[in-house]
């Protein structure tokens, strides 16, 4: 059986991210038996993430991935010729599966715009499938921040014929788009941290430390080419007076470096810095920690799942549901609100109130596949 012949859906994925949102749905296709094509356009190095979370490995990598984590890291030139380049290639695997009902694309990086344009009517005026966005209708309203994570989700938006929202306020944000079908059914990593922490204790994984610690995480582009911002960051983190460990990616420990920033970091106290973990070690920890301080998306949606407070380095988010429980802050990078902040969430006194995960609860990649194999 040639696959190519009988999938009825093909996934599109380039980076770590995407692929830790969209297992989930790939693992219920493969447990209902439901063939489909895992196109790979080799923008991050998988490593071993498909064999981590029992995926099957992409049948087609249209690029060499990079030995490190990303290919790009700030090299925004050669990014956006890339990004013409993949459109091409993604366009050719298409055309050569011969029952195909579904192109799925997640997120917001240059492959998910790259995979929308390549499915889009625009450029298969006679195509009979239709192409998916997941977690679509996310919107900070600043084609900068985050930058270029907006314009590429912007343009997913205008590219797809249907939009499965994650909450109800991004579903609102695409009703101005006309002739697409939105539907809200949540965030499919709900299901991917479930999944994450429950391997997480077969393998009897131990927290970083006994008692109360820290969590974070600092990647965003704009954070990272701004000198000053990185300062401001700096002294905030180094406000947190319980153990606190860093998770540095390459990008961000390069640019500490090149700014002469990393030995403040290694000189506050009970701070510590560490190599990324798999997503599974990550989410154990973060499960287990008593604060997070972020500049990404997905743990500000993390932090809601298992209800941990969390400071936004950030000047806006794309998630701001969030931002209405009593537990998450969007800094803006003012640096006494959020010491501030930390020192209240840090209190003995602070209790999280009552709140409903706006992304949803368990099982919302069942209910994808659902729609998918109707």
């Amino acid at each position: 059986m040639n696959l190519k012949d009988v999938a009825t859906i093909a996934i599109v994925i380039g980076t770590r991210a995407e692929l830790i949102k969209t297992f989930p749905v790939m693992l219920e296709l493969q447990q209902r038996k439901v063939p489909y094509y895992f196109i790979h356009t080799g923008q991050h190095n998988l490593g071993g993430l498909c064999k981590l979370f029992s995926v099957k490995v992409p049948d087609a990598i249209l690029t060499n991935e990079p030995k490190k984590s990303s290919k790009f890291n700030s090299k925004q030139i050669k990014a956006m010729l890339w990004t013409f380049g993949i459109i091409k290639r993604i366009r050719k695997e298409l055309k050569e599966l011969k029952s195909l009902k579904y192109v799925i694309y997640h997120g917001d990086t240059m492959t998910t715009a790259s995979a929308a344009v390549a499915s889009s009517k625009f450029l298969n005026p006679f195509k009979k499938y239709k192409n998916i966005h997941l977690e679509a209708g996310l919107r900070s309203w600043d084609n900068m921040e985050p930058f270029p994570e907006e314009i590429s989700r912007r343009i997913a938006g205008r590219f797809s014929d249907i939009l499965f929202a994650p909450s109800i306020g991004a579903g609102e944000n695409l009703r101005r788009l006309k002739n697409k079908k939105v539907l809200i059914f949540g965030n499919t990593i709900v299901d991917s941290a479930d999944y994450a922490l429950n391997l997480a204790k077969k393998r009897k994984t131990k927290p970083l430390k006994e008692g109360r610690f820290a969590v974070v995480t600092i990647h965003r582009h704009e954070n990272l080419k701004n000198k000053e911002r990185m300062k401001k960051i700096i002294e905030v983190l180094s406000s947190i007076n319980i153990p606190t460990y860093f998770f540095v990616h390459d990008n961000t420990l390069n640019k500490l470096n090149e700014f002469g920033l990393l030995n403040e970091l290694k000189n506050i106290k009970n701070f510590y810095l560490k190599r990324p973990s798999d997503y599974v070690e990550f989410i154990y920890q973060l499960s287990k920690c008593s604060l997070v301080v972020c500049d990404g998306g997905s743990m500000q949606e993390e932090s809601l799942i298992f209800g941990k407070p969390c400071v936004l380095l950030r000047k806006s988010t794309e998630r701001p549901e969030g931002l209405e429980t009593n537990f998450q802050f969007l800094s803006k990078l003012d640096v006494p609100k959020a010491k501030e902040k930390i020192g209240e969430y840090l209190s003995k006194d602070f209790k999280i109130k009552k709140y409903k995960n706006p992304y949803g609860e368990k099982g919302l990649s069942k209910k994808i596949v659902d729609f998918l194999v109707k």
